[in-house]
C-alpha cells in the first residue's frame, strides 16, 4: 500500500514536470524564434494586424518590440522550474494580456487557443505542491517563501 503512495506521488511529480517542461517550451520557443528572426519584423506583423482596432500603432509596436523578450524569458523559467510562482502568474497575466487582443481583433480561434494555455497555467499554479523536479526545488527545497 504504501508502495503504490509513493509511486502515485512520483507520478503526480512527473506529469506536473512534462506539463510544466512542455508550456514552458512552447511559450520559450515563441520568443526565441521571434528574436532570432528579428524583432521587428514581428512587431511591423503586430502592427498591420492590428490596423482596425482602437489600439494606437505606437502602442502595438512597443508591445510586439516587448512580447518575444517576455515570451523568452518566462518560458524559460516555466521550463527550468525557476521562480515558478512568479513565472506562472506572468505567464498568466501574458495570456490574459494576448487574450485582450485577440477579442480586440475579433480572431475567436486564437482566444480559444489561449483559453487553453490560461487552463494550463491554472492548472500548473493551483498544483505547485508538486513542482518537486524543478530549479526551485533543487535550490529552496520545499521553503514556499523563497519561492515568491
Amino acid at each position: 500500500m504504501n508502495n503504490s503512495v509513493g509511486v502515485r506521488t512520483r507520478d503526480f511529480a512527473l506529469a506536473y514536470l512534462l506539463l510544466r517542461a512542455t508550456i514552458g517550451l512552447n511559450i520559450f520557443i515563441h520568443g526565441a524564434s521571434r528574436i532570432l528572426s528579428g524583432v521587428s519584423s514581428f512587431a511591423n506583423s503586430l502592427v498591420l494586424m492590428f490596423q482596425k482596432t482602437p489600439l494606437p500603432g505606437w502602442s502595438v509596436d512597443w508591445f510586439g518590440l516587448a512580447l518575444p523578450w517576455v515570451e523568452t524569458i518566462l518560458g524559460f523559467l516555466v521550463l527550468a522550474g525557476l521562480r515558478t510562482r512568479f513565472a506562472l502568474i506572468g505567464g498568466s497575466v501574458f495570456i490574459f494580456v494576448l487574450t485582450f487582443g485577440s477579442t480586440l481583433r475579433q480572431d475567436w480561434e486564437s482566444a480559444g487557443l489561449q483559453l487553453i494555455y490560461a487552463s494550463i497555467y491554472a492548472a500548473l499554479l493551483a498544483f505547485r505542491d508538486k513542482n518537486v523536479y524543478s530549479l526551485d526545488a533543487l535550490l529552496h527545497g520545499d521553503d514556499d517563501e523563497k519561492q515568491r
